[in-house]
């Protein structure tokens, strides 16, 4: 059946009332899946689309805005259906308008993702697994996070550039700084906390009423550290954000130190999607890793 009947009447299944496609607008959607906002009968909503094989993992982004959501810490947006037809996968959710963050803005996303940090479990890592871009992320459960971060974050990302023939210096100084990872947390223990898994500053907005809204997760349970890592790396939040988390959610004295690991896992998965020199800035960073470890 075509695509776009088959999303429609997906819609109307799920909401409950009948839905038709008045109009079909596209939208970004980055660099991973097409993006469109559907309009029908005083109706919105935002559709993302890639190949039939992408299918779990769209399910796996909508397991994710739901375990976001349970915690009630900040808004995202609702999944409403996903399925494939027309040599497609789709994936349909709520449709937010974005707006200026407003005064204050800065400072309720900073608070409020401190309390989504505060949702823990009891171990890391998530039920299932789920991509960070269009990369597996391997999320099985660990008691110990050194031994999570090694293998299932770091030792994986290096493992897939080994097998797209990456060798060398990236793997020889990779393993140095996997074997010496426990000198990292000689003095923090980190807790199992609900994490985001992928925000930048294009995965985050807010809403018409200035509520902020985070999205594209990929999510699991983790070190806090790592979120807010991943905000520092491509820019885009406000030293208002920081000062509002840090009065929420103190930070540890060895983030400043350990921030660069946890980027470290996100240019890495740059290199493995992109190529390009993404290798080089992960082979400075792992070197001035090693360099903290003496």
């Amino acid at each position: 059946m075509d695509l776009w009947n088959t999303v429609a009447e997906s819609i109307a299944a799920a909401s409950g009332a009948p839905f038709s496609v008045a109009a079909r607008h596209s939208a970004g959607g980055g660099c991973i899946n097409q993006a469109y906002v559907l309009e029908g009968g005083g109706r919105r909503y935002f559709v993302k689309t890639n190949g039939t094989e992408h299918l779990p993992m769209f399910d796996a982004e909508a397991d994710g805005l739901r375990e976001l959501a349970s915690s009630g810490a900040i808004r995202v947006p609702q999944p409403v259906c996903l399925g494939n037809a027309g040599g497609s996968a789709f994936l349909v959710l709520e449709y937010i308008e974005f707006a200026a963050a407003g005064r204050g803005g800065a400072q309720r996303l900073g608070t409020q993702l401190a309390a989504l940090h505060r949702s823990n479990a009891a171990q890391f890592g998530w039920r299932r697994d789920n991509t960070i871009g269009a990369t597996p992320q391997i999320n099985t459960w660990s008691g110990d996070w050194v031994d999570f971060w090694r293998e299932r974050r770091l030792g994986y990302q290096l493992g897939l550039a080994a097998a797209h023939g990456c060798g060398g210096r990236l793997q020889r100084e990779g393993g140095k700084l996997l074997d010496r990872l426990p000198q990292f947390f000689a003095n923090y223990l980190p807790l199992p906390s609900l994490l985001h898994g992928d925000l930048w500053g294009g995965n985050a907005a807010f809403d018409a009423a200035g509520h902020p809204v985070i999205f594209d997760p990929a999510v699991y349970y983790g070190d806090r550290e790592a979120d807010l890592a991943m905000t520092e790396l491509f820019g885009g939040f406000s030293a208002d954000f920081y000062a509002a988390y840090r009065e929420s959610y103190p930070l540890d004295p060895g983030y400043a130190t350990r921030k660069a690991l946890y980027n470290l896992y996100h240019v890495l998965n740059h290199f493995n999607l992109f190529g390009g020199g993404y290798l080089g800035q992960a082979e400075r960073m792992i070197a001035a890793l090693l360099a903290e470890t003496g």
